[in-house]
């Protein structure tokens, strides 16, 4: 089972509008460690009603890798603005789809490429205009 099936995915209403016109174009939209399944079981809220260290559009976070211990920091963007010399990953990548919605110091575990893999939230930062 998702970690994040134990814990909802709390969405912005404008977050939310954004994203759902790129889940319905992506081939794994019926997938459980999926952005379109993330989407379909958000609890969608107001910009003023979000949690504080709760990953959106935009966010800053800082992660651990708990199985290779090594901490990961970049911003969550759309598809757009991703610039890995950056470190803006997309949301619609299996990292992005797996933080949205999750909160500073909860764990999530989350299908990549590699495999299965074990993250836990260190910090993320919104910047209050975004």
């Amino acid at each position: 089972m998702n970690t994040k099936e134990l814990n909802p995915v709390i969405l912005t209403e404008e977050d939310y509008k954004l994203l759902k016109p790129y889940v319905d174009k992506l081939p794994d939209r019926n997938e459980e460690m999926s952005l379109a399944h993330e989407l379909k079981r958000a609890v969608i809220v107001t910009k003023d009603a979000f949690p504080k260290h709760c990953i959106k559009l935009n966010s800053r976070v800082s992660i651990l890798d708990l199985d290779t211990q090594k901490v990961l920091e970049f911003t969550i963007v759309m598809p757009e603005h991703a610039d890995i010399k950056q470190n803006k990953i997309s949301v619609i990548t299996p990292m992005g789809a797996a933080l949205i919605g999750f909160r500073k110091s909860e764990e999530v575990r989350w299908k990549v490429p590699a495999g299965l893999k074990r993250f836990r939230i260190l910090d993320v930062v919104n910047n209050p205009d975004s």
